[in-house]
């Protein structure tokens, strides 16, 4: 007897993924793919928009022929801050353009003078400046530099929306994406910016539907329900929706250390937007206040400067164990080797550090945590809250004890866990359509735990 799937889409800047998962939230298949890079009218890199979507069918195509599986359903989640230009026949009008592009310096003057400005459009729309990563000013742009063509636009979908389109026809609009540093929503008045309104553009972007809704639609002869897609960075805090209900924060780390508090919902402050918090948006609708910090890239950066000094090599640091002793000989360091965190800095401070003042690379490595730790507890208090009792931290600083060890120190008030959800974008991304293909309710143990225990002395002053 065939097993009920979902298959999911987890489409990344580098590995595009397809899985299918049992009723279970067992993993039972998997394949991926990677695409070199295809470059836009102006030589910037971008994605390769016909070979993701000739993926997307010979990968379905593929596992539908499976006979060990019956599909269910099928479901997106991708990277963000990406548009797709379709023309009345549903075909793309443009490459898809990399959210890293440079915008223009006129464009952007042009776009705040005539809209009140970029603290008042930060404010409503909880979108920090962020240039061609503000999704709805790549729309702005394209309106204004190539308005012929923009003439054509019947519909502008995110990425995630634009997959869905692939199989059901149907143009969609989500909250999560449309939602997240667009500059498109006001989270004041629950709708679209007064700006998208005037340049009457909210018409592209498709019918806003639940992204707990699905659509029917036909696949190789069968009938499956289909998800509208979601925001990858969404999509992965909804495990943990589904199985905490006592308020909790999310950071989940990587190469940005995304700090997610869906249990905050108050509004973001011009001091809060300056130091790079926003607000990502829960599957159902509501605001999820977050602070973020290139910390994974610093640590990369900053681990390869002490493997040089000390010559050895980087893989070693990551595994080590915590070593209170150590922690303390770092306290006696002499004053100019002292960077403390007092304020928001976009990197921790150790790049000022003298590395000839360390006697070990495990010391300098010690050091190089602690200070990654002391920014992220600054960028944590910019999102907490007094009902928030647990911390999860998922990625790559969740496998370091160091780390771990440190954050848990820093607050000892705090129950701080490291946690795991294997592939958990993947599965948000079939949890938010349970209903639509599943029989069964979300289990409650897909999420490993491990705490942390503060050890009583302080280090905070270290």
């Amino acid at each position: 007897m065939s097993k009920p799937v979902i298959a999911i889409f987890d489409v990344g800047k580098t590995n595009k993924k397809l899985f299918l998962i049992d009723e279970s939230y067992q993993i039972v298949y998997e394949r991926s793919a990677r695409f070199v890079e295809t470059v836009d009218e102006d030589g910037e890199p971008c994605e390769n928009l016909e070979r993701l979507k000739s993926s997307v069918f010979e990968a379905l195509h593929q596992v539908f022929q499976l006979e060990e599986f019956d599909i269910k359903a099928i479901n997106f989640s991708t990277y963000g801050a990406s548009f797709v230009y379709l023309d009345e026949h549903g075909e793309p009008l443009t490459p898809l353009y990399n959210y890293l592009k440079p915008y223009p310096d006129h464009l952007e003057r042009a776009f705040y003078a005539a809209y009140g400005g970029q603290e008042q459009i930060s404010l409503a729309t909880a979108s920090p400046v962020l240039g061609s990563l503000n999704s709805g000013m790549q729309v702005y742009r394209l309106k204004y530099e190539r308005p012929d063509l923009f003439a054509k636009v019947k519909y502008a979908l995110h990425l995630p929306q634009y997959l869905s389109y692939l199989i059901t026809g149907r143009a969609a609009a989500d909250i999560t994406s449309i939602g997240c540093h667009t500059q498109l929503w006001d989270f004041d008045r629950n709708q679209y910016h007064q700006w998208v309104l005037q340049e009457e553009i909210d018409g592209k972007f498709g019918a806003f539907t639940p992204a707990d809704a699905t659509i029917s639609a036909q696949f190789d002869g069968k009938l499956v329900n289909v998800g509208v897609g979601l925001h990858d960075s969404s999509a992965a805090l909804i495990p943990y929706l589904a199985n905490f209900n006592k308020p909790f924060i999310l950071i989940s780390t990587g190469t940005w250390c995304i700090t997610l508090n869906p249990f905050n919902q108050e509004i973001l402050t011009t001091e809060e937007l300056k130091q790079d918090c926003l607000c990502y948006m829960h599957y159902r609708g509501k605001p999820v206040k977050a602070s973020r910090i290139f910390a994974g890239y610093e640590h990369e950066v900053q681990l390869k400067r002490i493997a040089e000094h000390f010559d050895r090599a980087a893989y070693l640091f990551k595994h080590l164990k915590f070593n209170p002793s150590l922690i303390l000989k770092l306290a006696g360091k002499v004053p100019e080797n002292s960077v403390p965190q007092a304020s928001f800095c976009a990197v921790s401070g150790f790049a000022d550090r003298k590395l000839s003042l360390f006697q070990t690379a495990e010391e300098a490595y010690y050091q190089l945590i602690f200070d990654l730790v002391k920014q992220q507890i600054y960028a944590l208090k910019l999102v907490l809250n007094s009902d928030v009792k647990r911390i999860f931290v998922d990625g790559g600083f969740g496998k370091n004890a160091l780390y771990m060890q440190l954050l848990a120190n820093a607050i000892p008030h705090i129950e701080v866990y490291a946690s795991s959800v294997s592939q958990a974008t993947a599965i948000g991304t079939a949890l938010a359509i349970n209903a639509g293909w599943n029989n069964n309710p979300p289990p409650t143990d897909m999420i490993q735990l491990k705490y942390y225990s503060a050890i009583q002395r302080s280090f905070e002053s270290f």
